[in-house]
């Protein structure tokens, strides 16, 4: 099992899995919304799980040995979404 962990670290499948998690996540959350009117309003929550995806990203880059830019582009974009998010919370 230990070294079937390592591989999905390795080729970063385990990223993979986890932004496949936030989809879903935020499909749900946006369902909900729409459904009940209840949550978090679509904007924020779209943009704090951008930002959080954007991260898992940036971690999936760098486990896979992509260049350095690779990963600063993804860590570029996180930043980009948490700052959208911060305006939407504070307007």
């Amino acid at each position: 099992m230990g070294r079937e962990m390592a591989e999905w670290f390795a080729s970063g499948r385990i990223v993979d899995v986890i932004v496949s998690l936030v989809a879903l996540e935020a499909l749900l959350l946006v369902g909900v919304r729409l459904r009940f009117g209840r949550g978090p309003r679509p904007a924020a929550l779209l943009s704090n799980l951008a930002s959080g995806a954007a991260l898992m990203l940036a971690v999936r880059a760098a486990l896979t040995g992509a260049d350095w830019p690779v990963v600063a582009a993804w860590l570029l974009a996180a930043l980009f979404a948490h700052l959208t998010e911060m305006m939407i919370r504070f307007r």
